[in-house]
């Protein structure tokens, strides 16, 4: 039987099943509570319980004291409810609530999406959890004191491995590495999370996301996070790229509009091959958008890529009657952001 867990001191409600840590469901239930370790031994999720009953599961001596412990103080990352509960800790809303970390990674994974995009997955040590946003980016620390960013493809709830999308770009010596001589299990250091780029959750507009090459990576992110809370505002997908070979996520965002009805998959080309056998939309990706909607007032607008593609579509849908304040946008350069 499942139990219901009162947040205070927003009043917010959701249900926990007995064997399910607190702060697991908290996050299903699209509410974000502070987070660190995940395994009892951080302390950054503690929280008082302020009526019912708790197990409190295997949290340390060292994150949890006997006086804090006998103060009602729990670990809700390791907590299951023994009963109804009101429980007081501090909700999650912006970007400044979560604490920027340095932390190493090992290289879990390395999988070619395409000849020039190389997904990685990156594992952190085992008592160790990163807490973001969807749609946020880390930056790797190297060893010469450079720094490369890149935006987090995959969602906040599966952070057993952290997902990035590198696209090689010539001459780049850190993309150059990646291809040629990074190997799993190859040690970096990272920073994040990082960007103000994420999803608005506490609004009921319709969203459009326009994505250019990699820039699918964020927005891969926002969608699965988006379908895991139960978000059900319209969504037009718009996403671009110079030809076929360029839609490497197209698969995916394909399975996503089959299976959700309220998310819509544009696919553009710019350029296509002749060997594309292309019938779809062609052009620029945000002239689509334009094409498509006379009227953008009514709106968000979550925009991933190149510096000319964010820069047309903020100065081309703020025409169109779109709130600047709701245009989103995740820059891509080949610099550190």
């Amino acid at each position: 039987m499942p139990y219901q867990v009162t947040l205070q001191p927003s009043g917010h409600t959701f249900n926990v099943a007995a064997d399910t840590a607190i702060l697991d469901a908290a996050l299903d239930a699209g509410f974000n509570l502070p987070y660190g370790c995940k395994d009892g031994a951080c302390g950054t999720c503690k929280g008082k319980v302020l009526s019912g009953q708790v197990d409190l599961g295997t949290a340390q001596d060292e994150a949890l004291s006997a006086a804090e412990r006998a103060a009602g103080m729990a670990l809700f990352c390791c907590a299951r409810p023994l009963s109804d509960l009101s429980i007081e800790v501090r909700e999650i809303d912006a970007v400044r609530d979560i604490p920027v970390r340095t932390l190493p990674c090992r290289v879990q994974k390395l999988q070619k999406l395409a000849d020039d995009v190389m997904a990685i997955s990156l594992k952190l040590p085992a008592n160790e959890r990163l807490q973001f946003l969807a749609g946020q980016y880390i930056e790797f620390l190297l060893k010469d004191g450079k720094r490369r960013a890149f935006s987090l493809a995959s969602p906040p709830h599966a952070d057993e491995f952290l997902e990035i999308h590198v696209r090689r770009v010539p001459g780049g010596n850190f993309t150059d590495h990646v291809f040629t001589q990074m190997k799993e299990r190859d040690i970096m250091r990272i920073e994040g999370p990082l960007g103000s780029f994420f999803l608005r959750e506490n609004s009921s507009k319709p969203i459009i996301l326009l994505a250019g090459g990699t820039g699918i990576a964020p927005i891969k992110g926002l969608i699965e996070h988006a379908l895991h809370i139960g978000i059900k505002r319209p969504i037009q997908l718009y996403y671009g790229a110079k030809d076929r070979a360029g839609l490497y996520l197209n698969g995916l965002a394909e399975q996503w509009a089959a299976a959700h009805p309220h998310i819509t998959y544009i696919p553009v080309l710019s350029e296509p091959a002749a060997d594309d056998a292309w019938t779809g939309r062609t052009g620029l990706v945000h002239e689509a958008v334009l094409a498509d909607h006379a009227d953008l007032s009514a709106w968000q607008v979550y925009a991933c890529g190149a510096p000319a593609m964010c820069e047309a579509a903020k100065g081309d849908f703020t025409a169109r009657g779109l709130p600047p304040e709701e245009f989103f946008a995740d820059v891509f350069s080949f610099a550190p952001r």
